[in-house]
């Protein structure tokens, strides 16, 4: 049974949040662990369902794997199995991280193209082309990728694009093979980083991780280790986004802000006040936030995981905004739910204008349970208005809240059906605008009412 989140908003929030393991980088570390005979130990790891799926790749291929709390210990066989289980593979994407660990130690593999978020066109040509140059023939046949080697030999790898599933495939089989590799525009996320860090510490020689040029100079074995994951900075920054939507006061620990600059940047010109320390930041907005542009880029540009947040940002700030997206072509998909839920949004190509929206309607909505439901989720938190009203001459209503849950009485309630609308069809007055767990919209409907047309419309907004 699929599961729904249901949203009440209109809080502001506030408080502090631990931010855990980054799930981008725990489940490269997972796969990486069959490079080396013997048990390692990943902590801070995420309670995400696709860790229990990686450890579930990774005990088709002959590794015990043992998950308890935020830890995960994975003891890999003297003889990995080469072949991933289909099923397992195709049910997330990052599955495809363990193409590069059994190429490295088994000299084959055979690994079912991934599963994973429809948001554009992800192919493996890099991966292949990374691998061939190693050494290894590399096809994809009957919807695998088949790759077998005698032996890998260092190269020089030019990236079409700083790819970080090609770069950390293309790692991990590298610090196995003879010689010296050099991966050219190579990603320098801090998963990648991450990555690079634990296969140091397993025995590996890898330089200039972070940069775009990663040297590796292949070593006969590795060995196990115990690493520590880094903190997720889509989750930080995604809790940074919602104190910023909801003129909220929100700490982030656990995370290292220099992983995300640029973000915070865009939250300071949104209005946000923004502090940090090594481990932490906060953020507080006190007023309606401000429109800003981004666009999309690899790291240390804009993270293309948080453009559906910032989507949602734009949908309530004061302005107009320009969202890019420059990784994935398909990643716009969600606007059409924003757009139900009553967003001032349009796309074109690669490019989202979204304009200011003073109040979401409640209604249900399909989209996925991901970035993209979180997004969508966000605009209903934070209900930021600037209260306005119209009145009718026929007749008065009174509105009463109790827990943000609204009742009307009227005079000639048969005649009356209660909604919510996005903007009234005109307004005389506007009030001063009220602490945030005041502002609401309702609007009365007039079904059927002699004095007033069908299309006579109140707005009010005050809580009693």
């Amino acid at each position: 049974m699929a599961e729904r989140f249901m949203v009440t908003g209109g809080n502001r929030l506030s408080g502090e949040v631990a931010v855990g393991g980054a799930k981008n980088s725990v489940l490269k570390l997972m796969a990486a662990t069959l490079l080396a005979e013997g048990t390692s130990t990943i902590t801070n790891c995420p309670d995400i369902l696709d860790v229990p799926l990686m450890a579930e790749v990774l005990r088709g291929l002959g590794a015990t794997v043992e998950l308890d709390g935020d830890v995960a210990r994975i003891t890999s066989p003297d003889e990995p199995k080469y072949d991933a289980d289909f099923a397992a593979v195709r049910q997330f994407r990052a599955s495809v991280c363990v193409l590069g660990p059994l190429v490295g130690r088994c000299k084959r593999a055979k690994v079912a193209l991934p599963g994973g978020d429809a948001i554009g066109s992800r192919p493996l040509d890099m991966h292949q082309a990374g691998l061939r140059q190693l050494g290894a023939r590399c096809n994809i046949e009957h919807g695998c990728v088949v790759a077998q080697a005698e032996t890998l030999r260092g190269a020089e790898i030019q990236l079409e694009f700083p790819s970080v599933g090609a770069t950390e495939n293309i790692l991990m089989a590298a610090v196995l093979a003879e010689g010296v590799t050099t991966i050219h525009n190579a990603a320098r996320e801090p998963d990648v980083v991450d990555l690079c860090t634990m296969l140091n510490q397993m025995g590996a020689q890898v330089e200039g991780a972070g940069s775009p040029t990663m040297t590796i100079t292949g070593v006969p074995r590795l060995y196990p280790t115990e690493h520590r994951v880094i903190g997720d900075r889509i989750v930080a920054a995604t809790w940074g986004i919602a104190a910023a939507m909801t003129r909220g006061d929100i700490t982030v620990t656990g995370i290292d802000p220099s992983h995300l600059q640029l973000v915070l940047h865009k939250l300071h010109d949104a209005g946000a006040t923004v502090t940090q320390t090594d481990d932490s930041f906060r953020i507080v907005q006190y007023e309606r936030p401000k429109a800003v542009n981004v666009a999309t880029l690899p790291f240390p540009g804009f993270p293309t995981d948080l453009q559906p947040m910032a989507i949602a940002l734009a949908s309530i700030a004061d302005g107009t905004s320009m969202i890019t997206e420059n990784v994935f072509e398909a990643r716009f998909r969600f606007v059409e739910e924003m757009i139900r839920l009553g967003a001032d949004a349009r796309t074109d190509g690669h490019h989202a204008v979204v304009r200011a929206c003073h109040s979401y309607p409640v209604r249900p909505s399909g989209a996925r349970t991901s970035g993209r439901g979180l997004a969508w989720s966000w605009p209903g938190l934070s209900q930021m208005v600037t209260p306005r009203f119209t009145t009718c001459s026929t007749s008065t209503a009174a509105i009463r809240c109790s827990s943000r849950t609204w009742s009307v009485s009227a005079p000639r309630s048969r005649g009356y059906a209660l909604r919510y609308a996005r903007q009234p069809r005109s307004s005389s007055q506007s009030w001063p605008e009220p602490g945030l767990d005041q502002a609401a919209r309702i609007v009365l409907s007039w079904q059927g009412c002699p004095e007033a047309g069908e299309d006579k419309q109140a707005c009010c907004l005050r809580t009693q």
